[in-house]
C-alpha cells in the first residue's frame, strides 16, 4: 500500500498538484515511517509550495534515516536556501559532496548558493550606499566637485527618494563615478577618463615614478543654512541619547521629556518618534504609540526618511495593535514593515501573530452546546446510512469542541463505513489521545487493523478492550469484531492444503498440547455440533486464546 501511495504522490507531484502529493506521501509515511524516500519526496513538495520550514524538517528526517544518501543533503540545502540561511545551505551541499563528490545536483545547488551569497553581499553594499543622505556621502568622495552643479544634486535627491530609480541615471558619468567612488576601497582611484588606453608595445617596461603621498580630501564648506541644520541635529541627538539612557533605566516620564525636546530641536530626526512610541508602548498607552508612529511615517515620507525608519514605525504600530488583541491590524502593519525592510525579527513576530489569530478564532468558535447539536444531527444521518453527510456534522462538532472524544470516535466510525481507513485511524488516535479510557476508540482502531489485514494486532486490541471493560458494556461489539478477525484468518488458511495444515500442526508443540487437552476437545466438539456455542466459549480469554492458536494453525475453519 505504501508503494502505491508513493506512486500516486509522484504522479501528483509531476502534475504540480503538490498538496495532494503531500497527502499521499503522508499516508505512505504513516504506514512505513522508516522509508527515507517518502520524507524526501514530501520535502520536495513542501519546497515547491515555498513551505521551506516543513521541507527542512522532512529533509533532516531523510538524513536521520539514511545518512549516506546524497539526495537527502540536496533536499536540506534547497530548504535552507529557501529560508535564506545561505551559510547553512552551503554546509549541507558540502556534506552531500563528501559522500558523492561527482553528484551534479549537489554541485549545482552549491554553485547557486555561492552565487546568491555573492549577490547578497553586493546587494548589502549597494543598499548601504543608497541609504542615508547621498549629498553628504558624495561630499566625502572625489565627486564633491559635482555638488556645485544643481542638476547633479537634484539627481542625488531623486535617487535618495526612490533608490530603484538609480538605473535611470547610470549612463550619467558623474553618477557612475560617485557609485564607484563610494563602493571602492579607500585609496582606490575610481575617476573616469576619456583618454584611450595606450597601444601595447614590446618596449622594456619603464620603472614607475613614485606616487605622491595621498592627501586628505578637503571638507566641503557648508552654507549657513547647512551649518544650522547640522547643529540642530547634533543638539537633537544629544537629547535623544539622554532619552535612551532614561528609557533603559525605565524612567519613562523623563525619557518622554527628552524625546519631545529632541523632536522640537529637529523635526527631521524621525528616530526620535519611534523611540517615543517605544516608551508609550511600555507605559501601556498603545493608542498614543500608534498615533506617534503614524506621524513618523507621514512626516518621514515627506522628508524622504530612511526606509528602515519607516519600517521600524510600522513594526511598532503592529506591536501596539498586537497588545490590544487586534490581530488583523497587527498582521497588516507587520506586513507593511516587511514591505519597507525585510528582517527576521519582524518575520518571526508576524508568523507568531498569525498563529495566535488562528488559535483565537478556534477558541471563539468553541461552543459545547452547538458541538452536541452537530453530533446528534450526525448520529441521525449515520443511522440513515448517509455516512458522507454525517462526516460533515461530526467535523463541525470537532471544530466546536475538539476535546470531546465522542466527536472523533463517531467520525472514525463513518470513515470506516466509507473505507477511508487512513482518516479513520487518525481520528481513532486523536480520540485515544484526548481520553485514553474511551474504549470505543480502541474498537475503531481494531476495525482499522482488520481493514488493513493486520488481524493479530486487531485481536490484541480487542482483548485489551475486553480486559478494561469490567462492566461488559462493549462485549457484544467486541465479540462481533473478534469473529471478523477469525473469519479473516480462516480465509487465509483456506488457501493452504489439508496436508500442509496437518504437517504444520504436528510440528507445533502448542497446537499438539491444545488438541490433547480433554477439556478443549470437549469444547471443540460442542462448537462443531452447535456453532452458537462458540460465542459463549470465546468470552473466556483462556479458551479464546487457545481457539485463536488453532485458527492460526488452520485446524479450525470458521464459516
Amino acid at each position: 500500500m505504501a508503494d502505491e501511495l508513493k506512486a500516486k504522490g509522484n504522479k501528483a507531484f509531476s502534475e504540480k498538484r503538490f498538496e495532494e502529493a503531500i497527502d499521499f506521501f503522508t499516508q505512505a509515511i504513516n504506514i512505513d515511517s522508516s522509508n527515507h524516500v517518502f520524507f524526501s519526496n514530501r520535502s520536495a513538495c513542501y519546497a515547491s509550495l515555498n513551505n521551506y520550514q516543513k521541507a527542512l524538517e522532512d529533509a533532516e528526517q531523510t538524513i536521520k534515516i539514511k545518512s549516506d544518501w546524497p539526495k537527502g543533503y540536496s533536499r536540506k540545502g534547497a530548504a535552507l536556501y529557501g529560508l535564506g540561511r545561505l551559510d547553512e545551505a552551503a554546509d549541507a551541499y558540502n556534506e552531500g559532496l563528501k559522500i558523492d563528490p561527482n553528484n551534479a545536483l549537489l554541485k549545482k545547488g552549491l554553485e547557486d548558493v555561492e552565487n546568491a551569497m555573492q549577490s547578497h553581499g553586493m546587494e548589502q553594499m549597494f543598499n548601504e550606499l543608497l541609504s542615508g543622505d547621498l549629498v553628504e556621502k558624495c561630499a566625502k568622495t572625489k565627486c564633491a566637485k559635482y555638488l556645485a552643479e544643481p542638476d547633479f544634486v537634484q539627481i542625488l535627491k531623486s535617487i535618495q527618494a526612490n533608490p530603484s530609480s538609480i538605473n535611470l541615471y547610470m549612463k550619467d558619468q558623474r553618477v557612475m563615478e560617485f557609485v564607484l567612488s563610494a563602493l571602492m576601497p579607500s585609496g582606490v582611484d575610481a575617476q573616469f577618463t576619456n583618454t584611450p588606453p595606450p597601444e601595447y608595445t614590446e618596449a622594456k617596461e619603464a620603472k614607475p615614478e613614485p606616487k605622491p603621498e595621498p592627501q586628505p580630501e578637503p571638507e566641503p564648506e557648508l552654507t549657513e543654512e547647512e551649518k544650522e541644520k547640522k547643529n540642530k541635529r547634533e543638539e537633537s541627538d544629544k537629547e535623544k541619547q539622554l532619552g535612551n539612557t532614561a528609557y533603559k533605566k525605565k524612567d519613562f516620564q523623563t525619557a518622554l521629556t527628552h524625546y519631545e525636546k529632541a523632536y522640537e530641536l529637529d523635526d527631521t530626526n524621525i528616530a526620535v518618534l519611534t523611540n517615543k512610541a517605544a516608551v508609550l508602548y511600555e507605559m501601556g498607552d498603545y493608542d498614543e504609540a500608534i498615533k506617534v508612529c503614524e506621524n513618523a511615517v507621514d512626516h518621514g515620507r515627506e522628508i524622504f526618511a530612511d526606509f528602515k525608519l519607516i519600517a521600524r514605525a510600522f513594526h511598532r504600530i503592529g506591536n501596539a495593535y498586537h497588545k490590544k488583541g487586534d490581530f488583523d491590524n497587527a498582521i497588516k502593519f507587520y506586513n507593511k514593515s516587511l514591505a519597507e525592510h525585510r528582517t527576521p525579527q519582524v518575520l518571526e513576530v508576524l508568523r507568531k501573530t498569525e498563529k495566535e489569530k488562528e488559535e483565537a478564532a478556534k477558541l471563539a468558535y468553541h461552543d459545547v452546546a452547538k458541538a452536541d447539536e452537530a453530533r446528534n444531527q450526525g448520529n441521525i444521518l449515520f443511522k440513515e446510512g448517509k455516512f458522507s453527510e454525517a462526516v460533515k456534522f461530526y467535523t463541525e462538532a470537532i471544530k466546536r469542541n475538539e476535546d470531546d472524544p465522542r466527536n472523533w470516535n463517531n467520525r472514525a466510525t463513518c470513515y470506516i463505513k466509507l473505507m477511508a481507513i487512513s482518516e479513520a485511524e487518525k481520528d481513532a488516535d486523536e480520540c485515544i489521545k484526548r481520553d485514553p479510557n474511551f474504549l470505543k476508540a480502541y474498537i475503531r482502531k481494531a476495525q482499522v487493523f482488520i481493514a488493513k489485514r493486520e488481524t493479530s494486532k486487531a485481536i490484541d486490541m480487542l482483548n485489551f478492550v475486553r480486559e478494561k471493560d469490567t462492566e461488559k458494556k462493549l462485549e457484544a461489539e467486541v465479540q462481533q469484531q473478534m469473529m471478523k478477525c477469525y473469519v479473516g484468518m480462516n480465509q487465509t488458511q483456506n488457501n493452504a492444503s489439508d496436508e500442509e495444515i496437518m504437517n504444520n500442526a504436528r510440528n507445533n508443540p502448542e497446537v499438539a498440547s491444545i488438541l490433547s487437552d480433554p477439556i478443549m476437545r470437549s469444547i471443540l466438539e460442542q462448537m462443531q455440533n452447535d456453532p452458537n456455542a462458540a460465542r459463549d466459549h470465546l468470552q473466556n480469554p483462556v479458551v479464546a486464546a487457545k481457539i485463536r492458536t488453532l485458527v492460526d494453525a488452520g485446524i479450525i475453519k470458521l464459516k
